[in-house]
């Protein structure tokens, strides 16, 4: 039987628990060993992104991320901390609106405050913060 340490991540850990954690240094190693194909496709399975939203999220083209879904791969570093900070967000948006429906919906209108779809914007790290910021100000009830 192989012990694993405290600090390493299973699998399914990663697919269930770490999206919600607050705990950053497991965050931290996860991103660093890279999230494996299958273990993004349960953790975006909730989420309604398309591939093609993805890749462009990702700054990845949608036939490399077949190949590595069909090569079971691991995304690098960078990828694996967007997924990470998209599916944190999408978490952090649901419970601010208080349903995947209600955001899902917001996502998809153009939001004055942003100037534009809030989903258009994830594709920088500087757009999912001022997506992030929006959200904050939702819940804080500051609407201007």
């Amino acid at each position: 039987m192989v012990m694993k340490s405290k600090n390493q991540l299973n699998e399914p850990a990663v697919a269930y628990g770490v999206a919600e954690s607050t705990d950053v240094f497991r965050l931290v190693q996860l991103v660093r060993n890279g999230i494996a194909y299958n273990v993004f496709t349960q953790l975006i399975h909730k989420i309604p992104f398309s591939l093609q939203e993805w890749s462009l999220y990702l700054h990845l083209s949608e036939r490399t991320m077949q190949r590595y879904q069909k090569e079971s791969k691991k995304f690098d570093v960078s990828h694996s901390e967007r997924i990470m900070q998209i599916t944190m967000l999408y978490n952090y948006g649901v419970a601010v609106f208080g349903s995947k429906e209600n955001f899902d919906s917001w996502l998809n209108s153009k939001s004055i405050a942003l100037s534009s779809k809030p989903k258009d914007l994830l594709d920088t790290s500087f757009g999912i913060e001022l997506v992030n910021n929006e959200l904050s100000k939702i819940e804080h009830g500051v609407f201007a």
